[in-house]
């Protein structure tokens, strides 16, 4: 058999057993009240992953996160909520954590359980969106954008409102984008 055709037949195997590109849509999130968030199910829309903490000096960005979610729901955003200890600022109850929200700030975007979202241990979905956004959370309420295509994440630190026109501006471009045909 000639060299070049032989070389390809052994590539194809190798082709073939190639993982698919990871996208944010590959990840689940145990739910705060049970069960689990499969981001798969929200294919298509942007989503906006923000790691919370209910002591925390910036536990206020709770309310704008609520706005922006119930503004923006209709034409495809998602918020989720990812109650964080990494800093020392979250109960450990999930019980607690859902009556303060509700409480507190009417949430009713989605919430996870209790994660890590700092170092080798953090949550899988925050180790790969930190190596495409600039890093892992330096803070509470560090907001990770995901495109529709669940391929693109931008990075906005804790100190970035909600409210502030950078992540409004970065995010009505992201419900912009025509969703991906799939």
């Amino acid at each position: 058999m000639p060299e070049a055709p032989r070389r390809a037949l052994l590539a194809l195997p190798l082709m073939a057993a190639a993982p698919a590109p990871v996208t944010a849509w590959d990840f689940r999130f145990p739910a705060l009240e049970g069960g689990e968030h499969v981001l798969a199910a929200w294919r298509g829309r942007v989503l906006l992953v923000v790691n919370t903490a209910s002591f925390c000096g910036f536990t206020q960005q709770y309310a704008a996160l609520q706005r922006l979610y119930e503004a923006h729901e209709g034409a495809g955003l998602v918020v989720l909520g990812v109650p964080s200890n990494d800093f020392n600022q979250e109960s450990q109850d999930g019980r607690k954590i859902r009556e303060f929200c509700d409480a507190q700030f009417g949430i009713t975007f989605p919430m996870a359980a209790l994660s890590l979202v700092r170092g080798p241990e953090a949550h899988p979905f925050y180790r790969w969106a930190a190596t495409l956004a600039g890093g892992e959370p330096r803070w509470n309420f560090h907001k990770y954008l995901v495109s529709r295509d669940g391929r693109q994440v931008q990075g906005f630190p804790t100190r970035i409102d909600p409210a502030s026109p950078t992540l409004k501006r970065a995010l009505e471009q992201a419900l912009a984008a025509a969703a991906p045909n799939s």
